[in-house]
């Protein structure tokens, strides 16, 4: 890391038009925390052709960003990716062409580096594709989340499946991009249960921090449930969030009474540490399924991820 004590000034290119502000940056800005990034937008440090803009404010195309002196990683001191590794992601490749690519992410592996992450997914595949002159992330799942996650390889690619991911976030249906999650909860899930549908409210702490609670002035949320299995203690649900807000499932869990194993922030303390034994080390939820449609002709595409091993071990581990 070294100190820059210059302003800096990017140009926004016509490939990178339509990108979320905060997005933008945080490509660029390697090695500064988010929260470094959104306080900046916050405070109007950051400026788009000489005035203030929110986070969510999509850059166009010859925009001039202005970025305040700050804290970067210089350019040479890119941690390279280890060969196991970038062994273990390419193996976990479900899909490749020349438009998109997607990759069963390991639990752990952060979607991009900053805030004490020095390699995520996105610059691990930079490094392996070096041919490929742009690759950014479509979506993203949280660092001990693991599952599917989409990586476009053209700008066109990136705006029409960030497209489908909008109307799933923003509609009360099954439009858009159906996501299927694993998850293994807390206690019996109710069979009767079938459904949660609770609007939510996301908080932004201070510290970059997001904490999501049920709130009539929230957003309205929905999450179809499934019971896989009934384990010792233990259930092993399928999740379907049919709006696609942060910690939906997570929250919706909870409200029924049956919070995700492993969760630090919504779970049981007590529980969670009398499962380390039983091998318990981290959120046992797991993208399992999406099904969208490719954004060079629009067919129908379904990839499926199996369980991680370490989920795998828990319900052998907990089974009947």
């Amino acid at each position: 890391m070294a100190e820059f004590h210059q302003v800096q000034f990017f140009t926004v290119e016509p490939d990178y038009a339509g990108q979320r502000i905060d997005n933008f940056l945080l490509a660029r800005l390697k090695g500064v925390p988010k929260s470094r990034i959104y306080r900046l937008l916050r405070k109007g440090e950051v400026r788009v052709n000489k005035g203030r803009v929110k986070p969510e404010y999509k850059v166009c195309a010859g925009d001039s960003v202005r970025v305040p002196p700050i804290r970067l990683a210089e350019a040479g001191d890119q941690v390279p990716v280890g060969p196991e590794l970038a062994a273990r992601l390419e193996a976990a490749i479900l899909f490749e062409d020349a438009l998109m690519l997607a990759v069963n992410k390991p639990p752990g592996l952060a979607v991009h580096g900053g805030s004490g992450v020095q390699v995520g997914l996105i610059e691990a595949l930079r490094q392996m594709r070096p041919e490929c002159k742009f690759l950014e992330l479509v979506h993203r799942i949280d660092r001990e989340t693991s599952g599917i996650v989409l990586v476009a390889k053209k700008r066109t690619s990136l705006k029409m499946l960030q497209a489908q991911f909008r109307e799933k976030s923003e509609n009360m249906t099954l439009a858009g991009i159906k996501k299927t999650y694993w998850a293994l909860v807390d206690g019996q899930w109710p069979a009767a249960r079938k459904a949660v549908d609770e609007p939510l409210l996301r908080t932004e702490l201070a510290n970059g921090d997001r904490i999501v609670r049920v709130s009539a002035e929230g957003k309205p949320s929905k999450t179809l449930f499934k019971v896989l299995a009934l384990l010792r203690g233990a259930s092993w649900v399928e999740a379907m969030p049919v709006t696609g807000r942060t910690h939906q499932i997570r929250v919706h869990a909870r409200i029924v009474g049956c919070p995700l194993l492993g969760d630090g922030k919504y779970g049981d303390d007590g529980v969670n540490a009398k499962l380390k034994a039983q091998g318990l080390r981290r959120l046992c939820l797991h993208a399992a399924r999406l099904e969208f449609l490719h954004p060079e002709d629009e067919r129908p595409m379904t990839l499926a991820a199996p369980m991680p091993e370490d989920m795998q071990q828990l319900v052998e581990a907990l089974g009947c």
